[in-house]
């Protein structure tokens, strides 16, 4: 019997491999997303300010330049609140709070400009990782999290940051947020009451 399997370790190693093979084939038939967000996601209406509204005409776009063309975007955005979030398409808490930013950003859009910046990823994960979680505000490329640093960033992920309509950073917060309420809670506290 050295060397052969019984039936019964046979069947169970067959049903495996099935069900292996048909696991592997159920995301290959799914077209790659694209990163064009929805319709709602790109719509200015309501919204006043022309640099609010530029912010969501970029909707969802990775843009370059680095630290410099992203101080040049806080510099155009002053006399409005900034939220930036520091992600990646590798961190799993990113992607858990990732809803969270989308729908605030919607909510609070037509008064606080909203950003990404991913931070130590390839440029084609974080393509694929907008396609499936689009959001309506652009996020610069940051492959050495350089843009990172220059808002206490690039050393844990996500990282939330805050300046006031002054362009003056005020609150950094390190780590995913627990809930869509505590976000909400530091949007109002850092941005709308800064």
């Amino acid at each position: 019997m050295r060397g052969r399997m019984s039936l019964k370790p046979r069947i169970v190693f067959g049903l495996a491999m099935i069900a292996s093979v048909l696991l592997a084939a159920c995301g290959e038939a799914t077209e790659r997303p694209t990163t064009q967000p929805a319709a709602n996601l790109t719509s200015t209406r309501g919204i006043s300010d022309p640099e609010l509204r530029r912010v969501r005409e970029e909707a969802n776009r990775i843009l370059d330049g680095g630290p410099a063309a992203f101080a040049q975007r806080l510099e155009e955005l002053r006399g409005s609140p900034v939220v930036v979030n520091q992600w990646a398409s590798w961190c799993g808490p990113c992607r858990f709070e990732f809803p969270f930013f989308e729908r605030q950003a919607v909510k609070y859009g037509d008064r606080v400009a909203f950003l990404g910046v991913n931070s130590r990823d390839s440029r084609s994960e974080a393509e694929e990782f907008l396609g499936e979680l689009p959001t309506p505000f652009p996020h610069y490329f940051d492959p050495e999290a350089e843009i990172a640093r220059t808002f206490k960033g690039g050393r844990a992920w996500p990282t939330t940051a805050f300046y006031d309509a002054d362009g003056k950073l005020v609150f950094t917060h390190t780590g995913a947020y627990r809930d869509e309420q505590q976000l909400e809670d530091e949007i109002r506290r850092y941005a709308l009451d800064a």
